[in-house]
């Protein structure tokens, strides 16, 4: 089984490159390939509502970083996708690699995958943002396996994710159950 873990901030090495690495760890224990994949520096749109999609079924008018991105989450068993809270929502970023990830791929090719959203925030929005990510996760078929509490964690200035134990037990139990639900599903 191969997982990709979506780095949606901006920042390199921050809070939640650390948060979604923490989950990659846990599901390389139980024996997953993972592949964490960074969208900083990324050239990443959002979608032009062109449809092009439409008329041509697995590709996009946008010629960018988003592409490759796609490619990956297509060919993996399992997606967790990380994002930091922008003003109450996950960033541009994540926003745009959702919408067109969404549209390019053939109309259930994400079905029967797993994963699910993780969330880093200073303090609030967090919920909102992990909910808003969920929402793709259910769109896209994607079966999520849960944690012991949301995919959700507290940290502001790089590092600070560290302190947040709750959270990063949570993160840690998620990358276990996808690793668990995986070996039931694909063997």
């Amino acid at each position: 089984m191969k997982a990709v873990g979506i780095v949606g901030s901006p920042r390199k090495g921050g809070n939640t490159e650390y948060l979604v690495n923490h989950c990659l760890k846990a599901m390389a224990e139980e024996g997953v390939k993972t592949e964490i994949i960074p969208l900083a520096g990324l050239d990443i749109k959002g979608c032009n509502a062109c449809e092009y999609c439409f008329r041509h079924p697995g590709e996009c008018s946008i010629k960018d970083d988003a592409d490759e991105v796609i490619k990956k989450m297509k060919s993996a068993e399992a997606i967790v996708i990380g994002t930091p809270v922008y003003f109450g929502s996950a960033t541009a970023l994540v926003k745009g690699l959702i919408e067109r990830a969404g549209f390019i791929g053939p109309r259930g090719c994400y079905a029967g995958k797993i994963g699910g959203p993780l969330a880093v925030a200073r303090r609030a929005g967090k919920n909102f943002t992990f909910m808003e990510l969920m929402q793709w996760f259910h769109m896209m078929q994607i079966i999520n396996p849960g944690s012991t509490y949301w995919n959700v964690a507290i940290g502001r200035e790089k590092g600070e994710v560290v302190r947040d134990e709750e959270g990063l037990m949570t993160a840690w139990n998620f990358g276990k159950n996808i690793a668990a639900l995986g070996k039931k599903l694909f063997g």
